[in-house]
């Protein structure tokens, strides 16, 4: 794996998103070792399919706080890759 070049241009896409390449950087070094043993993860570009999203939704979401006042958010839900199975996310109930 060439995490530098990676990097590299991760940074270059990116510049605005410190905790991103923050956490791309772990990532990659904490995989690297393992990820160099085995060669066809290279041809199979799995590093590049991880480190940036399929798709990413936007949405906003409406409400009233206590005061009575109208308040507005916005909600994100980022999803990478369903290489190994479907995405998972939404409402999860509560695990007892």
């Amino acid at each position: 794996m060439k995490a530098a070049e990676i990097m590299a241009k991760l940074q270059a896409k990116y510049s605005h998103e410190p905790e991103y390449l923050q956490a791309v950087h772990e990532v990659l070094e904490s995989i690297e070792e393992v990820y160099n043993q085995h060669p066809e993860f290279e041809k199979a570009k799995i590093v590049e399919r991880i480190v940036e999203p399929d798709r990413i939704f936007t949405f906003r979401v409406t409400w009233v706080d206590d005061a009575g006042n109208v308040q507005t958010n916005l909600g994100y839900r980022v999803q990478f890759n369903a290489a190994i199975g479907p995405y998972k996310g939404g409402i999860q109930p509560p695990i007892y």
